[in-house]
């Protein structure tokens, strides 16, 4: 029987020597990464480093070139993106996929029902499924979206439709999320408060995200990948990622 310490030393997420090659181009070049239950980790690099493909191979969107993925130490690199989220995988995406006209605990509903196996009857009421119902409130009451449940979602900020669509992706209850560019197009307070929002998170849930917004990178992530021309350039802290020379050369800019 394995014991649960043993379970916890395990990856939540494991890259073997990713490759993704489009024609002539090398989108990805042996990618090696592992994510442990709970970590905060961040991929960084600058605009066509290789980070939404990356993301891509990971979730099963792309097939690989050569390279495994591993997901709790089975190997997914074949498996279609559904079957990584039934076994613990959740993604965000850059562009909004909310329903704009529909309440927040609406939004919330479709997601859970989306996932569930068994077909929605158009005739019964949606208040008889009381299970959907105490999940949805739940999931909001966790982010602290419970007060807005039912304002219309084309009425929140920008920043708080990005958190929405982060409290859509735990409906599958994910031990991995990962976050494409959570930040993206907000405010300067809004991307404060994004980070705030991450950082409220389950510590358990392993957050593995792509970011241009440096300040939101380095007040969640404990970990930092720097990928530049599909490959992984340096890994570490938040403090050694912001003092690296190299780093600073390619992507943070020197003074």
């Amino acid at each position: 029987m394995t014991s649960a310490s043993a379970i916890g030393d395990a990856p939540v997420l494991e890259l073997k020597g990713l490759c993704k090659s489009f024609g002539g181009l090398q989108a990805t070049r042996n990618v090696t990464l592992r994510v442990m239950p709970g970590d905060r980790q961040a991929i960084i690099g600058p605009n066509g480093a290789g980070k939404t493909t990356l993301f891509n191979l990971i979730t099963g969107i792309f097939p690989v070139t050569s390279g495994q993925v591993l997901l709790f130490g089975q190997d997914v690199t074949s498996w279609p993106s559904h079957q990584r989220t039934a076994l613990g995988m959740a993604r965000t995406f850059q562009v909004t996929s909310l329903f704009p006209k529909l309440t927040v605990l609406d939004n919330v509903l479709l997601a859970i029902k989306g996932l569930r196996r068994s077909k929605f009857v158009m005739w019964r009421f949606l208040s008889s499924y009381k299970d959907v119902y105490d999940k949805a409130y739940q999931l909001l009451e966790n982010a602290g979206f419970l007060d807005r449940k039912d304002a219309e979602v084309r009425n929140l900020s920008h920043g708080e439709q990005r958190q929405l669509e982060i409290v859509l992706g735990l409906a599958s209850d994910p031990k991995i999320l990962l976050l494409d560019e959570p930040a993206a197009g907000l405010s300067s307070g809004e991307s404060t408060e994004m980070a705030e929002f991450l950082m409220k998170l389950d510590p358990g849930l392993a957050i593995l995200l792509i970011e241009h917004d440096m300040d939101v990178v380095f007040d969640v992530a404990s970990q930092i990948s720097v990928l530049h021309f599909g490959e992984i350039l340096e890994t570490g802290t938040s403090q050694q990622i912001h003092s690296s020379a190299k780093v600073q050369e390619i992507y943070l800019g020197t003074d």
